[in-house]
């Protein structure tokens, strides 16, 4: 059986010019085409197409998936690998739930939570790969090198992920129940959210701050992040930010 580009966007829920590209740079190429010009994907197709998605899902870049499928042509192979990936990052992000939940907990039970729960989450060695897939990404993107050899604090990476998740959660929080990025409120969460920072070893002044947002904005991998948590908030932070930056704080 054969599927059209229609067909075939529509079965993996993904676009019709996503398709394209990927033909155009080999990654994924029809089968045949029909005598009226049309492409055509077969089974082969299809699941070379899921392969694709699993890794995207794995935020490669289409060059490595491209690399790795032509240097491993072995369907069950690629899977397994794939599985096992995906599984080691559930893993790493429910046992950080589990911290985020007990954190939030604490607070409305009026308990001071455990030094060590509270920073339970990534060790130092998945914190080394999380950080090595981000410094990849940026490397190939922008051609700028992260230094990636310097020792690995992973309670004081934890503790900035979970000061992160919640500035994300509550900046959430406020869009979804339409908040004016104008508002006190929002104004003094990125007022706390940059003290935070410049007490744990960053510099962050108004200006930097912009340029960071307007960056998440622009950058495809960040700006989705961002919108796992919800849809818009990249855009929202950085209104807000804006209106941050003008206000001198």
């Amino acid at each position: 059986m054969y599927y059209t580009v229609k067909e075939m966007a529509e079965l993996a829920n993904v676009t019709v010019k996503t398709l394209h590209h990927y033909h155009k740079i080999k990654l994924l190429v029809p089968c045949k085409l029909s005598e009226a010009g049309y492409r055509l994907y077969g089974q082969n197709e299809l699941e070379r197409l899921q392969e694709i998605l699993f890794f995207r899902e794995l935020d490669f870049s289409l060059k490595h998936i491209q690399e790795i499928l032509t240097e491993d042509a072995d369907r069950v192979n690629i899977l397994t690998k794939q599985r096992g990936m995906l599984k080691g990052r559930s893993q790493r992000l429910e046992r950080l739930i589990r911290t985020l939940d007990d954190s939030n907990l604490h607070p409305t039970r009026h308990e001071s939570m455990d030094k060590e729960a509270l920073f339970r989450g990534f060790n130092e060695k998945e914190w080394r790969e999380l950080l090595a897939e981000q410094s990849g990404y940026v490397k190939e993107k922008y051609g700028y090198a992260i230094e990636d050899d310097k020792p690995i604090d992973a309670g004081r990476l934890n503790e900035q992920a979970q000061e992160a998740s919640h500035f994300l959660n509550t900046l959430a929080k406020a869009l979804r129940e339409g908040w004016s990025c104008q508002d006190k409120s929002v104004q003094n969460l990125i007022t706390d959210h940059v003290s935070f920072l410049n007490t744990h070893g960053f510099s962050f002044d108004a200006q930097s701050l912009l340029a960071q947002a307007r960056f998440l904005v622009r950058d495809d991998f960040h700006r989705k992040t961002m919108e796992t948590t919800q849809i818009g908030l990249a855009y929202f932070y950085l209104a807000a930010v804006e209106v941050y930056a003008q206000s001198g704080l």
